[in-house]
Formats: C-alpha cells, sequence, structure tokens
C-alpha cells in the first residue's frame, strides 16, 4: 500500500489543533488525529468539527477505548470519526464490540498494544479479533519514566520489524519518533507514519511546537511519500 502520514494533533485548545490541522494538510499530511488529550478536553464535539472543517479527511479518534467497546465507537462514528482505537489489555468482548461497531457504522478499527508485555503476541490477537490496523505503540509514560532513570528511552522501532512480519494488516508505530525515525517506518514495513511529540508537539505542554513546523512536516511527507509501495502481510 501506499505510505499514509498522519498527525496527532495532542493539543488541548481547539482553534490551535484546527490551525495546526490546517498547516498539515497544507504539508502533505493525509490523515488526521484527534488525539486523546484533544478529545479529553473538545469531545464529540471535537471531532465533529475536525469533520465539518475538513471534509472528507480520514479522521482517527484515540479513545484508547478499555471498555463500553460498543458505544464508543458508535458515538465517533456518528461524530465523523473514520477510525476509532481500542486497547489490546482491553478484554477481548470490548475489542469485539468495537469490531462490530466498525462494521455496523463503516469505519475502521485500530488495536494499540501499548502496555503488553509481549507486544507481537497482543498484535496477533488484535488481528484475530478483527482489528483493520495494528499500532505498535511505546506510552508516553513509560518513555519519559525509564529515561529520567538514566536508562535507554524504549521506541516503537525497536520490534517494528517482528510486528510487521506477525501480521497481515498494516502497521502503525507511535512513541516519540524523531524526524528521521518516523521516515524511515516504511522500511521496516510500516505504511502508515504517525506524527506526535516530541515531533510536532511539545510534550510538556500539548500545544504546537516551536519553529518550522510546516517545513519540517512537508519534508516528511515528501519523503515517506516517495518510497512507494509498502508490502503489506506476511
Amino acid at each position: 500500500m501506499k505510505p499514509i502520514v498522519q498527525i496527532s494533533l495532542d493539543i488541548i485548545n481547539m482553534d490551535e489543533a484546527l490551525a495546526t490541522a490546517a498547516m498539515a494538510m497544507r504539508a502533505g499530511v493525509d490523515w488526521l488525529e484527534a488525539g486523546t488529550p484533544f478529545i479529553l478536553a473538545e469531545g464529540l464535539h471535537g471531532v465533529k468539527r475536525l469533520h465539518e472543517t475538513f471534509p472528507g479527511i480520514p479522521i482517527v479518534a484515540d479513545l484508547k477505548t478499555m471498555d463500553g467497546g460498543y458505544l464508543e465507537a458508535e458515538m465517533m462514528a456518528k461524530a465523523g470519526a473514520t477510525h476509532v482505537v481500542v486497547m489490546a489489555r482491553a478484554h477481548e468482548e470490548t475489542i469485539k464490540c468495537v469490531v462490530k461497531a466498525g462494521k455496523d457504522y463503516g469505519i475502521k478499527v485500530m488495536g494499540d498494544n501499548l502496555g503488553c508485555p509481549d507486544m507481537v503476541d497482543a498484535a496477533k490477537m488484535l488481528e484475530d479479533l478483527g482489528c483493520d490496523y495494528v499500532i505498535h505503540h511505546i506510552g508516553y509514560d513509560e518513555r519519559r519514566g525509564i529515561a529520567a532513570r538514566g536508562q535507554r528511552m524504549p521506541g516503537p522501532l525497536d520490534q517494528l520489524r517482528e510486528v510487521v512480519q506477525a501480521v497481515n494488516v498494516p502497521v502503525q508505530a507511535v512513541g516519540g519518533l524523531s524526524l528521521e525515525q518516523a521516515i524511515r517506518c516504511p522500511e521496516y514495513g510500516a505504511p502508515l507514519v504517525v506524527l506526535g511529540a516530541p515531533l510536532t508537539i511539545d510534550a510538556d505542554a500539548f500545544k504546537t511546537a516551536d519553529g518550522d513546523l510546516e517545513a519540517s512536516l512537508r519534508l516528511i511527507c515528501e519523503k515517506v511519500h516517495a518510497y512507494g509501495d509498502v508490502k503489506v502481510g506476511k
């Protein structure tokens, strides 16, 4: 499949989120993500506003669903989301409920392996339960906590090849990717490139990062889109 660039709008201010999304669209980003902080701050109205402002653009609602799967997915679908996120560490019945809602409302389900003891087995389970995509995710708190102890900070590239080789659905790597790492994701077989903190978001303030962000995004989009087709599946 052709590589896709997604920007995570982990921003808690509506106007700033919309401005960042518009800038990302100018730079060549393909998908918009209503990040978890944005959803906590703006809720369904925020997702609806993104959908109305950017019609026809895929919108990922990063709900990190752990329970009440059908209702959460249904609500986001009605608000205009095209993709929702469910956690591998939820009960499998919750994952099944999100998958059913996805089928009923014509949206895609992304399964997230954050915090799983075995990230590869979790990815396989998510695919087996019907998720359309796998998110290989090293969490914000995990990265910062380990780094604060003076240890090597883990990253989503660490087991990315193993996850990609274990499933037949597209994989996305998430968790503090640098510009260089983001551009390399298709090399690992992961066609969905997500850009978030610390590259595009100030991780401490949850606002748009300083600097020429649009130029950085344009460079990433050009590099990722120039990669060509990425083989998906074993």
